[in-house]
């Protein structure tokens, strides 16, 4: 019987890994028990520890873990949660032997999305790996993916929908408009504001200096200190003045008294400072576009800052005014992604610049690509996605917009200080989605359409209720693009979107945001297309 050797990456945040490690457990004996009726044995490479969970927990933990693994051997990355890929990134680097990324299909906690953000950051570093996914890992996808891998150290998945984006079919004056646009960054250039780098591990989200320039694009590195510091300067009558502005438009906060359990004002009130702060700092330094990472650093600081996320990236919010008096930005959104996702800031900076220029809703949103399913209720046949993120879509989204938005406590387990979301679900409509990644030192874009569909409400709860009830949703129906398949190509745990007013006006905007990457010398695919 040969020996397969398993590692597991975790959190940061002890409190995730523990309440988490259940899900894992489970999942790592059944992967033991078919590997066992391959004839393989399932070995852990580190224990479960007295803290109750067997995550590999920083950084430093993974690179002594690796030390005592044979670089040759068959490696296994099991992952049933969220986790950080620079606690194995390094060793996965230098390992010789063959790697496989597995992770259950189940929205009970981002195993998917954990899964999909190691795979980036694997194609980023140029390491060799394959990938699988199952519910219960008795399904003939699965188990023949397993044994090819087993006897090759490779899976073979359908990628056919992806095809090369050949621009003949743009319009000339979707052409001028697109050169003109690429014509303005390379000139006056834009600034992406980053409140730190590397959130969370993502290596994958990051995107070298060396590949922006040519755009036209640069960063502002920002420390998220100074958005605290000026978080705290913002009175108590400006930050109520944009809560009371939210309220008016008939958004429900569900507050409670406890903050370690429940959503409060005063949470509510500080994330209406940092929405002012953000806003004021974006406008001090010139950006286009900023990304807040918060999950560690901030997080034992303020409340979380995904309302403030969600308001920032919405045409329709609380009026901000700068030291002169004026309003900034008046009714346009301050392009924000979520998780200092640079990939998704620059998709997002673009989108923003086309849409507006077409006339198109403008208000776009990264999103976790967190499971997918049948409709229980019987009411579609498609597979419908779940696209899911930590609270920051902006309203306009919703169904109802801001009336049709709630604020619920942020998990306790990720988020100690509070703060709340900016739950709703996403509106039936034409979508366009994008991720933008880096693959052999250059810059990729993937592109397709699909749309955001309506459940019966006991479907869309029954959702909710399997992922993170407190978070927006998307029901999604990608075109063209079955849930294997998009699991094999996709690059990333997330995932952009942006509507559009109709299919027709949807298609141009698609192909206008295509020309205009590859304009800008991305290597530009269709998807399902």
């Amino acid at each position: 019987m040969s020996e397969i050797i398993l590692v597991a990456s975790g959190d940061l945040r002890e409190s995730a890994n523990v309440q988490c490690w259940p899900a894992q457990a489970a999942m790592e004996a059944k992967l033991a028990e078919v590997l066992a009726g391959m004839g393989h044995k399932l070995k852990r490479a580190h224990p479960v520890k007295p803290e109750g969970h067997g995550f590999i927990a920083s950084q430093r933990e993974g690179m002594d873990v690796f030390v005592n693994i044979d670089p040759k051997a068959p490696l296994i990355v099991a992952e049933a949660v969220w986790q950080y890929s620079h606690h194995v990134l390094a060793g996965l680097v230098s390992h010789k032997g063959p790697i496989l990324t597995v992770a259950n299909w189940s929205g009970q906690w981002p195993g998917l999305v954990g899964l999909l953000n190691l795979n980036g950051s694997l194609t980023k570093a140029g390491v060799a790996y394959a990938s699988l996914w199952s519910v219960d890992f008795e399904d003939d996808f699965f188990q023949n993916g397993l044994r090819e891998w087993l006897e090759t150290g490779a899976v073979t998945h359908d990628t056919s929908h992806v095809t090369p984006f050949d621009g003949s079919g743009v319009s000339r004056a979707d052409q001028a408009l697109v050169a003109g646009i690429a014509e303005d960054l390379r000139r006056n250039k834009a600034i992406l504001g980053v409140f730190d780098e590397g959130c969370m591990g993502m290596y994958n989200a990051i995107i070298p200096d060396e590949l922006l320039m040519p755009l036209g694009i640069y960063k502002e590195r920002l420390s998220q200190s100074a958005l605290y510091f000026a978080t705290k300067q913002v009175s108590e009558a400006e930050a109520r003045a944009a809560y009371e502005w939210m309220l008016e438009r008939g958004m429900t906060f569900h507050l409670g008294t406890d903050p370690a359990t429940e959503l409060t004002e005063e949470q509510v009130l500080d994330q209406c400072r940092m929405y002012i702060a953000a806003v004021r700092l974006a406008e001090q330094f010139g950006c286009e576009a900023i990304g807040i990472q918060y999950q560690q650093g901030l997080k034992d600081l303020l409340p979380a800052s995904d309302l403030v996320e969600g308001m920032l990236n919405n045409d329709d919010r609380p009026d901000v005014t700068g030291a002169d008096g004026a309003v900034i930005r008046a009714g346009q959104a301050i392009v924000h992604f979520n998780e200092v996702d640079e990939c998704a800031g620059l998709d997002a900076l673009l989108t923003n610049r086309v849409h507006r220029a077409l006339g198109q809703p403008v208000e776009t949103t990264l999103h976790d690509i967190r499971w997918g399913d049948a409709d229980r209720s019987g009411s579609r046949e498609d597979f419908i996605w779940v696209f899911e993120i930590s609270g920051a879509v902006p309203p306009e989204h919703n169904e109802g917009g801001w009336a049709g938005s709630e604020s619920l406590r942020q998990p306790p387990m990720f988020f100690p200080a509070g703060g709340g979301t900016l739950k709703g679900i996403a509106k039936a409509g034409e979508i366009v989605w994008s991720r933008i990644f880096v693959e052999g030192g250059a810059l990729h874009m993937d592109i397709g359409r699909g749309q955001a569909v309506s459940l019966p409400a006991e479907e869309t709860e029954r959702r909710s209720r399997s992922t993170s009830y407190e978070w927006p949703i998307m029901h999604a129906v990608l075109t063209g693009v079955d849930r294997d398949k998009m699991m094999a190509r996709h690059k990333a745990n997330h995932i952009q979107v942006v509507y559009a007013n109709s299919a027709e006006e949807a298609d141009r905007a698609m192909k206008a945001k295509a020309a205009l990457a590859q304009e800008l010398g991305l290597d530009v695919s269709l998807c399902g297309v």
